[in-house]
């Protein structure tokens, strides 16, 4: 992953001060070791995008809460300007364009997968959803074991409470939008 390690372990230890927890706390909520936690907050260690979906699903916030703070009424995003989030040994690359808002409860995303990238994704809290447009190429999504193929210019909704995959078999780059919604709690 390529944000910036310092920028997530404060964000981190921000959150975890606001919700009065400690470490410990902290690690049974999200099965993450508490030396790691500390690793990530001190900037020491750069979490995996699994890490931090561990993190967020048991800290009840969305990912990218550990991003970078919005910091007026409006935000123009120049994807050369932001970091990627590389997994799947960075044949995928997930550019945040807007961190979550608690006012509009939603994230959003712009990501690439290489040809032959397969990424799983936890299953996300109850009443997550996820929206992806297929801006170019095609995604082979698999949601609960059950795959849907997605052409360019194709969209789809769902329910990312379940386990899901995303695939990309296909011999050219496929790029979407990927915006996920958290519901009022």
């Amino acid at each position: 992953m390529s944000v910036k390690s310092s920028t997530i372990g404060k964000q981190l230890k921000e959150i975890r001060q606001n919700k009065s927890l400690t470490l410990d706390d902290v690690s049974k909520l999200t099965d993450v070791s508490k030396p790691m936690l500390g690793q990530i907050e001190r900037g020491q260690s750069s979490p995996t995008i699994n890490t931090l979906w561990k993190i967020s699903t048991g800290l009840r916030i969305p990912l990218s809460a550990f991003l970078k703070k919005q910091a007026s009424e409006y935000n123009i995003v120049d994807l050369k300007e932001n970091d990627a989030i590389l997994e799947s040994n960075g044949q995928m690359r997930a550019y945040p364009l807007f961190a979550f808002d608690p006012v509009r409860n939603f994230e959003l995303f712009y990501i690439e997968f290489d040809f032959g990238c397969s990424h799983d994704s936890q299953k996300h809290l109850d009443g997550v959803e996820e929206y992806v447009l297929v801006l170019q190429g095609e995604l082979d999504l698999v949601l609960d074991g059950k795959k849907i193929t997605l052409n360019e210019n194709q969209a789809i909704r769902f329910s990312a409470d379940v386990p899901h995959s995303y695939l990309n078999p296909y011999e050219k780059i496929c790029t979407i939008y990927n915006m996920i919604f958290y519901p009022n709690k």
